[in-house]
């Protein structure tokens, strides 16, 4: 019996330490450097919650720019890819759809320069970046819509876009929330 007790004083120790303790020290610390990120990266447009800056959101209307594909609706609570191989005919399907779905809203842009990423969904089906070569793509069909130059557009992205991880890793990157705020307050 008494082994018990000392079982269960450990483990109440414990529990306060690692489950109440801990967890505050943490909060509180994030809180107090990295505000932001700790609230959720959450973005706002004159006091109003439009999203975040780390989840992708989908833009249809031919005045904004739009994310990658997602293979969960932009459903954030169901985060996750299809797991599908690339030798599946389902992915083949996907990703031809998606092909034919940025053609028909960007017409004057040809098969073989969409890039990858604006036919493929991420990991987690919730990429909010999208590569500076698709956004540029995707200008002329928004200066148009928003009766703007092509250049003015341009300059947008510019203004946005987030360098290489590092300086070393991945390429120039547009976050799409923040570049349609841009748009938005033009």
């Amino acid at each position: 019996m008494n082994e018990v007790k000392k079982g269960l004083r450990l483990t109440l120790i414990f529990v306060i330490i690692l489950g109440v303790i801990y967890p505050l020290v943490v909060t509180g610390i994030s809180n107090l450097f990295f505000p932001k990120q700790a609230k959720g990266s959450l973005v706002y447009n004159k006091n109003v919650l439009v999203g975040s800056s780390l989840i992708g959101e989908s833009f249809t209307d031919n005045k904004w720019f739009q994310g990658r594909p997602s293979a969960v609706n932009y459903d954030a609570s169901k985060s996750g890819g299809t797991n599908t191989a690339m030798s599946n005919p389902e992915f083949k399907k996907n990703l031809e759809k998606n092909l034919q779905d940025f053609l028909a809203k960007n017409p004057t842009v040809k098969k073989q320069d969409v890039p990858a990423d604006m036919i493929t969904a991420s990991a987690s089906g919730l990429d909010p970046e999208i590569s500076v070569q698709s956004a540029r793509l995707q200008a002329e069909r928004v200066a148009k819509a928003n009766g703007m130059s092509v250049n003015d557009v341009n300059k947008l992205i510019d203004s946005t876009k987030s360098g290489k991880f590092l300086g070393l890793f991945g390429q120039e990157r547009v976050n799409v929330l923040t570049l349609n705020l841009k748009l938005l307050n033009k």
